[in-house]
């Protein structure tokens, strides 16, 4: 199978997340568990199962720590979209996942600032990270 063809269906998920995740706030378990069987099934297929699991367990664990010392800050969904999402930069190399890793956040952080120097008065001033893990992700694969 070309290398191309998962890559699609990674972004294809990650875009399907992202618009989920940027109109309802929420990133359903049975979307961001399947993808991450997916992208693990993917790493077992390649030989390389055990880069796409550490990688993703490192992820989870760093968000999960986030979520448990500041739920406010980071949502459950965000630890189990970080299994696939951390399995798939893994995948990509080290390089990769460590990009991946430090865009997410980037990314969300400048996100809020301009919501704040905008001023919106939307009321809403929740930021999802789905989408950042998502487009950082998808980034860190290409560039490297």
């Amino acid at each position: 199978m070309p290398e191309w063809i998962p890559f699609v269906v990674f972004t294809a998920w990650c875009a399907a997340l992202s618009v989920i995740d940027a109109t309802t706030l929420r990133l359903p378990n049975a979307s961001t568990l399947l993808g991450a069987v997916a992208v693990l099934g993917y790493g077992v297929a390649t030989g390389r199962g055990s880069v796409a699991v550490i990688g993703g367990l490192l992820l989870a664990l760093l968000y999960l720590t986030v979520h448990l010392l500041a739920p406010s800050a980071m949502g459950a969904g965000d630890v189990k979209l970080a299994i696939g999402v951390g399995a798939a930069a893994a995948l990509g190399g080290g390089e990769a996942w460590v990009l991946a890793a430090l865009l997410a956040p980037l990314g969300t952080a400048v996100a809020g600032l301009v919501l704040i120097v905008r001023r919106r008065r939307s009321g809403r001033t929740v930021v999802p990270h789905g989408p950042f893990m998502c487009a950082a992700t998808v980034f860190a694969l290409v560039a490297g």
